[in-house]
């Protein structure tokens, strides 16, 4: 409830923060139009592959041009300017730099510019979710080590999850599930690339306006970017991950207390202490009254009759009986709240959420029949969709990281298999492969 205050102490006391941003894309670029705003953000410098698209997306929000004429990292630092790069790990490099954002959502290197972050003795904040769930908790292990934070980032949904989780906890309830709300169909597990319009409800018009990428949204709608995100709130908060996936039930907001709940109490969890994305379809596709499609929410339990009658006399969302209460939140902001997550760390020096066990992984799982000699498409495309599962099982099952989805085929998988280490060409040499290899040994289950 001080974090403005803190930050307005700390830019007293020490001068404003200075933050490396690494992608420009759509998420960066929310970030930039509030980093304007916010009192003590120096942007010290952005990196991208387009230098020119870094340099539009602060035009775009509301920056002078003289902001990003900085000639050098030097330069931006004396002046208070922004220096552009496409060196990300010039970047990491750069002298005065604070905290890096990672935000370019690819795993290998999300992975590789976090560690170098670390080594540098820069806080990370990583909004790339697929590193997270790729190699998070022993980023975050390799953090802490170092004496630096490693986080989620504030206002994508698994961070804001987090926050719901922690707040119950804390006030000493139970937590019975926690997640977020998701357009869901059966069907989507096989939406590509050119059915994914359609499948997101979205006009030609609208998809033009907004320059969507078909990939990227098809990892919505496909049910991966809902185990990535759950993958990364187990690990951030202990949670357990679905015995067999997630279930996607069609969940008014007002009743998530009443359905995420035990299937033993009458609802639709397999166990307490898990994760579920509810959905915005019904299963004959017409839409859920009341839904949550862009909201987080948590359920949890009363743990005395005084506390089961007080969530009745104060409408906190209970279930028929009163021992099942709930909490949500219908929207998030995106890159547009990504300021909490650097106000937290430098201020109170907590991260907004981080990987703390290694609860849940998120497999490779067939669209249609692969062929061997095939080279995997990875996250949102035509051949592979990522479904969560207890990080032991994974193992058990040898399954693929889709992180790591970009391999060829060695034999073929059938529809809805999991692809698994041993159907694909491995190069051991990788270095996220061998990273991600260090991080299954450690956190590996002890016998």
């Amino acid at each position: 409830m001080n974090l403005f205050r803190l930050l307005q102490e700390r830019v007293i006391a020490r001068g404003p923060i200075r933050i490396g941003l690494i992608g420009a894309g759509k998420f960066g670029t929310m970030f930039l139009a509030q980093a304007r705003l916010t009192p003590g953000m120096q942007i010290l410098g952005i990196a991208d592959l387009n230098v020119e698209r870094a340099r539009q997306a602060g035009r775009g929000t509301g920056w002078p041009a003289e902001q990003f004429a900085a000639p050098s990292f030097a330069e931006a630092l004396k002046s208070g300017g922004t220096h552009l790069t496409d060196d990300a790990m010039a970047l990491i490099a750069a002298d005065g730099l604070d905290v890096v954002i990672e935000a370019p959502g690819i795993p290998s290197a999300g992975t590789r510019h976090a560690l170098a972050a670390i080594a540098h003795g820069r806080h990370i904040i990583m909004v790339c979710v697929e590193a997270d769930v790729l190699t998070g908790p022993l980023l975050s292990r390799r953090a802490e080590e170092a004496g630096v934070i490693y986080s989620l980032a504030y206002g994508d949904q698994p961070a804001i999850i987090c926050e719901l989780v922690d707040w119950a906890r804390a006030c000493g309830f139970p937590v019975t599930c926690a997640g977020k709300g998701t357009r869901y169909h059966p069907s989507f597990h096989e939406s590509t690339p050119e059915t994914v319009w359609d499948n997101f409800g979205w006009s030609k018009e609208t998809v033009a306006k907004a320059g969507a990428n078909p990939k990227m949204f098809n990892s919505f709608i496909d049910g991966t970017k809902s185990g990535i995100e759950m993958t990364a709130v187990c690990n951030a908060t202990g949670l357990a991950a679905p015995p067999d996936g997630l279930e996607f039930p069609p969940v008014p907001a007002a009743d998530i207390a009443k359905f995420l709940k035990p299937k033993a109490d009458g609802g639709t969890l397999a166990y307490k202490g898990t994760v579920e994305v509810i959905s915005s379809l019904n299963r004959d596709m017409t839409p859920v009254p009341h839904h949550l499609q862009q909201g987080v929410y948590v359920t949890f339990e009363a743990p005395t009759e005084y506390t089961q009658r007080s969530f009745k006399e104060y409408w906190l969302l209970p279930d028929e009986t009163g021992k099942y209460a709930g909490l949500y939140r219908p929207l998030h902001l995106i890159g547009l709240e990504l300021g909490i997550s650097v106000a937290s760390i430098m201020c109170r020096g907590e991260a907004t959420g981080s990987a703390t066990c290694w609860n849940a992984d998120v497999v490779a799982t067939a669209k249609r029949d692969l062929r061997a000699g095939e080279v995997l498409d990875g996250e949102g495309g035509y051949m592979v969709w990522g479904k969560i599962m207890p990080a032991a099982t994974s193992l058990a099952k040898n399954g693929l990281p889709l992180g790591l989805a970009h391999m060829k085929l060695v034999r073929p998988v059938a529809k809805g298999r999991l692809v698994s280490w041993a159907d694909v060409e491995v190069d051991p040499t990788d270095p996220t492969v061998a990273f991600r290899r260090e991080m299954e040994t450690v956190f590996a289950p002890k016998k």
